[in-house]
């Protein structure tokens, strides 16, 4: 029997801790959610040091308790074994792996015991992995987990030890050997139990991977693969990172770095548990906690760091009354190029946040660099406003590459239709648009609807654009003129031609169809007849009863 796969595993161990949180009274709420992720995360420190470990002295390896023939060794031979570590590893003694925890759950205030050990891996690793906040602060990588659990030290020794015993049975030392997307495919599914009321206030953090993959792969095409170097890539609204790790796996870990802001803590240390896992544990610096449209934390100078490639899926809708006046100043004219959304009478939480985030965006982009930014479809062909002014920067400078407008429900907590923006400052000559919209196949997913694009349907999206080619009904080439003539719209459909099909008919053949239109219409009126005189009776019985 094939062992289940790293995805079900870890569904299984998700589930698992879910079990844990809610027998301890910690169903479905913010502090079961640190719990899993932390818990997740500390299981993923300790696996990747064994993993480094063990392949730094093969011979541990193949013992039947790595940690006690590591402890073996003379001290000098512990010590060169931890210096041959790669600089990315964490931090561990061996009292802080899982194993020797678990041996000791027996004992009074083990829940203490693994907070103090937490606490004691974030301290020394603070520098490696400590996420940064917009005023310099650094988040820790831990909490004192147990002491979300309210009751008896009996009952948090007992709820810790239940922990342990879902973390002792699976291993994912092997997944650091390749490249794993870990939060694209898995995410969703973690926090499927927060995904309430159309989304709720975690569903800004996950993308979808169609749309991870498909902006990687325009922005970094596969024969370019290789080719890119030292290239610094952005996202000002990250969130788990899903777009940021399929940008670095198509360009390679090593030849990039990762720089990224996003005001959500919880979004902070998800985004640094996949780089962690993804080999790119040097970029964790660069992560940053904080607003960044009131506060954009990467700067060189007073002006905005530029940065080679941007990928983002910011938020749509954001009440940001309580600062938008802030923004509105000299500072930011150049900035905000186009203008803000001013605040409205009602629904302030509908205010066009991302109407700011591509604004800052364009002002990140190096010259030559290239972004790709989901947007609301209604942007593309918005009639006149902030995102009129947005696309005829975009077309007058010929900042646009293309537009990809994806099917409808491709995000399973949002019925709103999106499109995906490509930049390029190189100054491309034409425009790639294409409407995708018919692809996909329909699912239901709980209550919601989603669509699902197959590999090949992603594939055709990603050659089409890439080799600018023209499909009936699919795509179109067009130059910037073009564009422009058609007040700036970048929706595919307005540029299509349209086919009027013309069929040869002997005279008989037309006075047949003619005949027969006849018939047809001469029994629609008939029936238009009985119903109006079915309608007079049921008034007559109306007024009767009146």
């Amino acid at each position: 029997m094939n062992p289940p796969s790293y995805q079900q595993q870890t569904r299984d161990l998700i589930d698992g801790l879910k079990a844990v949180c809610a027998s301890a009274g910690l169903g479905n709420d913010g502090n079961e959610y640190k719990i899993i992720v932390q818990t997740f995360l500390y299981k993923l420190l300790c696996d990747k040091f064994a993993y480094e470990m063990k392949r730094a002295c093969p011979a541990l390896a193949g013992v039947d308790d790595w940690i006690v023939g590591w402890q073996a060794l003379p001290e000098e031979a512990q010590q060169d074994l931890q210096d041959m570590l790669p600089a990315e590893t964490p931090r561990l003694s061996a009292d802080q792996l899982i194993p020797s925890l678990f041996n000791r759950q027996s004992e009074p205030g083990f829940a203490r015991l693994w907070d103090d050990t937490l606490i004691a891996i974030a301290v020394a690793n603070n520098d490696i992995f400590a996420v940064q906040t917009d005023d310099g602060e650094k988040v820790p990588l831990f909490d004192r987990l147990s002491e979300y659990v309210t009751g008896s030290l009996e009952k948090r020794d007992g709820f810790v030890r239940a922990l342990f015993n879902k973390l002792v049975g699976v291993s994912f030392e092997r997944l650091f050997e390749q490249k794993y997307d870990f939060y694209a495919a898995l995410f969703e599914y973690l926090i499927k139990d927060y995904n309430k009321d159309n989304g709720g206030k975690y569903a800004e953090y996950y993308t979808p991977h169609a749309v991870a993959t498909i902006m990687a792969d325009i922005l970094v095409p596969e024969d370019q693969r290789g080719t890119v170097k030292n290239a610094a890539c952005y996202d000002p609204a990250s969130g788990s990172g899903t777009l940021l790790m399929a940008l670095a796996h198509a360009i390679g870990e090593d030849h990039c770095s990762i720089w990224s802001q996003d005001i959500s803590q919880k979004s902070s240390s998800l985004l640094r548990l996949n780089l962690v896992l993804n080999k790119l544990v040097h970029s964790i610096p660069h992560i940053t906690q904080g607003n960044t449209i009131l506060h954009p934390v990467h700067k060189v100078g007073k002006s905005l760091r530029q940065f080679d490639y941007i990928v983002s899926n910011p938020p749509f809708k954001m009440d940001f009354s309580d600062f938008r006046d802030d923004l509105d100043s000299d500072a930011n004219a150049t900035r905000f190029f186009a203008g803000i959304p001013k605040v409205p009478n009602k629904a302030k939480d509908k205010m066009a946040i991302y109407l700011l985030f591509i604004q800052h965006i364009i002002a990140s982009l190096k010259p030559g660099g290239k972004a790709a930014v989901v947007v609301p479809t209604g942007f593309i062909t918005a009639a006149s406003g902030i995102e009129l002014r947005i696309r005829q920067k975009l077309v007058d400078e010929k900042m646009i590459a293309g537009v990809v407008s994806m099917p409808s429900n491709i995000f399973a907590t949002t019925g709103t239709n999106v499109s995906i923006l490509f930049l390029d400052r190189s100054e491309r000559d034409r425009v790639v648009l294409i409407d995708a919209s018919a692809l996909g196949e329909k699912v239901k997913e709980g209550k919601n609807q989603k669509t699902l694009l197959s590999g090949a349907e992603e594939q055709r999206i990603v050659d089409t654009f890439n080799a600018r080619e023209q499909q009936e009904d699919f795509s179109v080439v067009v130059d910037h003129a073009a564009i422009a003539a058609k007040n700036y719209s970048l929706s595919a459909g307005q540029y299509f031609q349209v086919r009027i099909d013309y069929v040869d008919l002997t005279s008989e053949e037309f006075s047949a169809k003619v005949a027969a239109y006849q018939a047809n219409l001469v029994g629609m009126f008939e029936q238009s007849r009985e119903l109006e005189g079915e309608i007079g009776k049921g008034l007559a019985r109306l007024a009767l009863h009146v």
